[in-house]
């Protein structure tokens, strides 16, 4: 099986709670997803709460934790498009550095091509309140995206790191979708028509991200699974990839677990759930065609995409 993950928080786990990636403590178990092909986005995570200057000094302390972590679990750290497009054929794990919610800059916008040197592919721009650059989810009156945004958005298009509007308040999703001129994503979130909660996504919003080349996705916490939460289970995974494939979305769908940052379902205790979720799609009568997009190939083409699409 081949399998890309846009999406955990086990970096910040392991910053804050001083465990290897490799711990018993994290859902993210690497020996043994290391018996597919996998790449793992691992997302470091700056806290509302946090100051500009306390979110900068976690974010340098991740960057040098994951490239410690990856030589001594041997794992290929990806941070060039050569890399991603042969990280299948050279590697059984693969890792990329992402960042979740944009405080991590600072206010410095000459951080976007510091962060971009060190590795990181994808950011969020806000987790779920206000930060710099706009309004999260949690947000009820967003003004959307500030200045300094638009400086960001920016910054990040030219320097090769892809924007990501999880978290994003709606008014900051479409003012991203109005000034970006490439492809942003939703690393990790589910439809809001089938689970009517504040961070997952509209059929609307789903339709400008499938129409500008993006992608989304399927997150695995519990409240954005089910309106039901506490029943929530690992069929309703399926519920969110038929809606969006009903939307025409075949091209779009992909994996954004968020293992090790949120409230997973009774049936769903880590990683190793993947091979599952895999018999899952096959047993409904998913065709392999389709669940090798949903699982690497629309994410992989996305990051392929995304590198010959470079703006100055």
């Amino acid at each position: 099986m081949h399998l890309i993950d846009l999406h955990c928080d086990t970096l910040y786990k392991a910053v804050t709670d001083n465990i290897p990636f490799d711990s018993d403590a994290v859902e993210v178990k690497i020996e043994s997803d290391k018996q597919n092909h996998k790449l793992q986005c691992y997302a470091i995570w700056l806290p509302d709460d946090y100051s500009g200057e306390q979110a900068e000094k976690t974010f340098l302390k991740s960057a040098l934790l994951l490239k410690k972590e990856c030589e001594r679990c041997q794992i290929s750290l990806i941070d060039s498009k050569d890399k991603i497009n042969n990280v299948f054929s050279e590697n059984n794990y693969s890792a990329c550095f992402t960042v979740e919610n944009a405080l991590a800059l600072n206010g410095k916008i000459e951080n976007v091509r510091k962060f971009s040197e060190l590795g990181v592919r994808i950011m969020t721009l806000t987790w779920n309140g206000s930060n710099n650059i706009g309004d999260g989810a949690e947000v009820y009156k967003s003004k959307g995206i500030t200045d300094f945004g638009k400086e960001v958005v920016r910054e990040m298009e030219i320097n090769n790191i892809i924007v990501d509007i999880s978290h994003s308040s709606e008014k900051l999703f479409y003012d991203v979708a109005e000034i970006s001129r490439r492809p942003f994503i939703a690393s990790h979130s589910n439809s809001y028509t089938v689970t009517s909660h504040r961070r997952n996504i509209t059929d609307e919003q789903f339709t400008i991200l499938k129409n500008q080349g993006g992608i989304t996705g399927i997150n695995f916490h519990r409240d954005f699974l089910s309106n039901d939460p506490d029943n929530a289970n690992v069929y309703d995974i399926l519920r969110h990839v038929e809606y969006f494939l009903s939307l025409g979305g075949e091209n779009n769908i992909c994996f954004g677990s968020d293992f090790d940052g949120c409230t997973l379902p009774n049936d769903i205790e880590n990683s190793r759930i993947m091979n599952e979720i895999y018999e899952m799609f096959l047993k409904h009568n998913y065709e392999e065609r389709i669940i090798k997009k949903i699982f690497y190939e629309n994410a992989l083409k996305f990051f392929e995409n995304f590198d010959n699409q470079r703006i100055m």
